[in-house]
């Protein structure tokens, strides 16, 4: 995926996002490590490069968490809305580019290995 490509689309999650303020969402983050971190909360801010959300804490404590559009490009975080995810994935699995890649393609690479 070019430069120009992966901009594109992180300027459509942004503008996603910014019709989304102040909405309830459900944010999944690979933090690595076989991290996974789940919560639920408001969309707060959207800011060029970053979103923020509030999202609920034990005893009705919220905090603060600040994401990139970067990563949600990249499927390290994940948003969804009503159990529906807001964004499909942008870059294809392994498995998903292999398949669709041309036949002739599939054959050298079974020829290098």
């Amino acid at each position: 995926m070019d430069l120009a490509k992966q901009a594109g689309i992180v300027g459509s999650i942004h503008d996603t996002l910014h019709d989304l303020v102040g909405q309830r969402l459900k944010v999944r983050a690979n933090m690595g490590r076989s991290k996974i971190v789940e919560s639920e909360g408001v969309l707060a801010q959207v800011h060029p490069q970053l979103f923020i959300m509030e999202v609920d804490r034990k005893r009705g404590r919220t905090a603060r968490q600040s994401y990139q559009y970067v990563d949600v490009l990249t499927g390290m975080v994940e948003l969804s809305q009503n159990g529906e995810p807001l964004f499909e994935p942008f870059i294809p699995d392994a498995d998903d580019a292999e398949a669709s890649a041309p036949a002739d393609e599939r054959e050298e690479e079974k020829v290098l290995s």
